[in-house]
């Protein structure tokens, strides 16, 4: 054999050993289960449990949780899965596989499971937020979360890039937590008892069109053009972190994102018609809980009455999407101080953000719909001679001027007055505006436009200083009238 051949041998040699080894343990005669299967798994409670895997084609795999069991053979590429019947409450239970090997899951629990997707602010650890204090008493046992890794695909994958298998919710591994998905399980679990868990699943700085799935751009005619442009080549993100969870059910998803789609406006919205559709098809759940963070504040204050500079009009398609069955809504623009929102895009508050989501799902999911979910929103407005009569949503026991100082909750400012609302007459020219509470209604009137067609409110990157709220201490969501 020449020494060419003979280099070319060797690293064929060296490749094949290498993919052998690469490959799972079925392959040599062991029955190995999903990553999603460690020690501390939460399974979602009231759903169908399913657990899968691969064994050696042909080979009988078992499975046990408590009395319920299962058995299936596995197929001709060796794959397996098996359906347990759903159950509503569970916890110190053992998940048993067995084939040629045995493997026992330990420390099950029955729950509901949260994705927590996005990109940065999602994935902001809570040992980055302002939270020393909830980190040393942060001993939740009910509360678990496993960590995705980031890794993207040319095609749906079968088996998610797990990072941290689940762990429980200690001080000495709550760090990592994503902060806002944190303060979520901690809320709901608080005021519930029921268990929560997160799939934490996120990366920094990415776009929306590469979490979406390709059943959703299908369900969506605005995007077909855009989609077969780029010959359907979004999705990698989603067939890595997103295809291979499906089988896994689900309580609901967490979504912070939109950073890095800049100013976009009905496309952005388009896109979260997409998302939200392919999700809700892959996991076969038409009425999946889908809850939106709005962008908070960000960048130096706009003083242009005017406003629209920076990220308000994917505020604003944040907030259509509102206009989907079974989506909700948490205003952010008041959580980050000022000097911190000049600085960046990333709050260390975490603890507002978490807890309005949480409220959302308690009002919709958790069965108490007496609790007010969002601040106001706007409906419809009137106009009355010199001045618009403007009308609300989610007014809740009552609107007032509040006031926000970091993490502290809400209070009331008797002292007014109500800021950062912009009125225009047709000629389209701003000026700042007069705005008082009536009733369950704004009024907002300018000596300087006695014909006003329409306002704006908080409509800029940072409207600081914004303070319309319900009494419930929630922020009224950013809002135009007009469509210039």
């Amino acid at each position: 054999m020449t020494g060419r051949r003979m280099l070319v041998f060797h690293r064929v040699a060296t490749f094949m050993l290498v993919a052998l080894a690469a490959l799972p343990a079925a392959v040599q005669g062991e029955v190995v289960v999903s990553p999603l299967f460690s020690d501390c798994v939460m399974l979602q409670r009231g759903q169908p449990i399913r657990v899968w895997g691969r064994a050696e084609p042909g080979e009988d795999v078992r499975v046990s949780l408590g009395e319920a069991n299962g058995s299936v053979a596995a197929d001709a590429g060796g794959e397996w899965i098996i359906e347990l019947p759903a159950r509503d409450a569970g916890e110190n239970l053992e998940l048993v596989v067995e084939g040629r090997n045995r493997i026992v899951v330990k420390d099950v629990i029955l729950g509901d499971i949260w994705l927590c997707a996005g990109q940065s602010n999602m994935a902001w650890p809570l040992h980055a937020c302002a939270a020393k204090d909830d980190i040393k008493v942060a001993d939740f046992p009910r509360i678990r979360r496993i960590k995705i890794a980031n890794e993207a695909s040319t095609g749906p994958r079968d088996e998610p890039p797990v990072k941290t298998p689940w762990q429980r919710c200690h001080p000495d591994t709550v760090g990592a937590f994503t902060g806002v998905g944190f303060y979520f399980a901690r809320e709901v679990q608080g005021k519930t008892g029921v268990p929560i868990g997160l799939l934490d699943n996120n990366w920094n700085g990415t776009r929306i069109e590469r979490w979406i799935a390709g059943e959703g751009v299908r369900g969506v005619p605005e995007l077909a053009k855009e989609y077969a442009a780029r010959k359907g080549g979004w999705s990698d993100i989603h067939h890595a972190m997103i295809h291979p969870l499906q089988r896994f059910p689900i309580k609901g998803v967490l979504w912070y994102q939109g950073e890095s789609n800049g100013n976009e406006g009905d496309s952005y919205f388009h896109k979260l018609r997409a998302l939200i559709g392919g999700w809700r098809q892959q996991w076969g759940r038409d009425d999946l809980p889908f809850y939106i963070v709005q962008l908070s504040n960000g960048g130096a204050p706009n003083e242009d009455p005017a406003g629209g500079a920076g990220c308000m009009r994917l505020r604003e398609a944040q907030a259509r999407a509102l206009t989907i069955p079974r989506t909700g809504l948490a205003v952010a623009i008041d959580t980050v101080p000022l000097k911190e929102a000049q600085a960046n895009l990333h709050s260390t508050n975490k603890l507002d953000v978490g807890v309005r989501l949480a409220q959302w799902a308690l009002h919709h999911d958790y069965g108490m719909a007496g609790l007010e979910p969002s601040g106001p929103l706007f409906q419809s407005m009137q106009v009355e001679g010199e001045r618009i009569r403007l009308s609300f949503a989610h007014v809740g026991p009552g609107l007032m001027l509040g006031r926000k100082l970091g993490r502290e909750p809400v209070i009331e400012d008797k002292a007014g007055p109500l800021r950062r609302f912009a009125i225009a007459g047709a000629d389209k020219k701003w000026v700042w505006a007069e705005a008082t509470i009536d009733a369950d209604t704004v009024v907002v009137s300018s000596p300087d436009v006695p014909a006003p067609v329409a306002v704006r409110y908080a409509y800029s990157s940072n409207p600081d200083g914004a303070n319309l709220y319900n009494r419930a201490g929630l922020p009224a969501a950013p809002f135009r009238t007009d469509s210039w």
